[in-house]
């Protein structure tokens, strides 16, 4: 994973559903594309906002770290 290429919070923040078409959420450090996922769409899932490091917020959603299996870690948090 260390061959990934780093973003910054900041960059992180623009690929939020709204100022760039792309998905970005990051977790324990990867930055994971969720741009193909129904359930974010327009940058948005629950009470959740991409764009942003989700790694806190786990403990409230209804499933585990395993849902990010389903997606490719594309980047990583400096």
């Amino acid at each position: 994973m260390t061959d990934l290429p780093v973003y910054t919070k900041s960059q992180l923040a623009l690929r939020n559903g709204q100022d760039k078409p792309e998905v970005w959420i990051a977790y324990k450090g990867l930055i994971y594309d969720v741009t193909r996922s129904r359930l974010w769409r327009n940058g948005k899932h629950y009470e959740h906002w991409a764009g942003q490091d989700l790694t806190h917020e786990l403990g409230d959603a209804p499933h585990d770290e395993w849902v990010f299996q389903n997606f490719d870690a594309i980047g990583r948090l400096p």
